[in-house]
């Protein structure tokens, strides 16, 4: 069996393609609140949205202060009505730096992870 140049051309060019689909399969931050390095009056909560959609039991957000406690009393949740959605509520935070720290498993099974900090003023 022969294959075109031009046939070739597209089987390489769609598997090209699905091979970096599966590669931004991995949850990523898309936006966080407060952003990374924020100056900011004490939050109520931590919000990320991620680029995909999230395995609520497997995905968690953690706050941390400075001295290496845990800050949030609550546990993290993925927003129900959408998936990408995770956040955790705060109590009343006091003046200092905070660091977050996220795990993110995808429904697809891929997990990332990260981290970033946020100062309350």
């Amino acid at each position: 069996m022969s294959f075109s140049p031009r046939s070739m051309m597209l089987v390489t060019a769609l598997l090209t393609s699905l091979m970096a689909t599966s590669v931004w399969a991995h949850a990523r931050p898309v936006t966080r609140t407060p952003t990374d390095h924020a100056l900011v009056s004490a939050p109520h909560e931590v919000r990320i949205d991620f680029s995909e959609t999230l395995e609520p039991a497997l995905s968690s957000i953690l706050v941390i202060d400075a001295q290496g406690k845990t800050a949030n009393n609550a546990k993290s949740a993925v927003d129900s009505k959408n998936a990408k959605l995770m956040s955790v509520a705060l109590p009343p935070l006091p003046a200092g730096v905070y660091q977050v720290k996220w795990v993110a498993v995808a429904t697809d099974g891929h997990r990332t992870q990260g981290q970033y900090t946020f100062t309350v003023k």
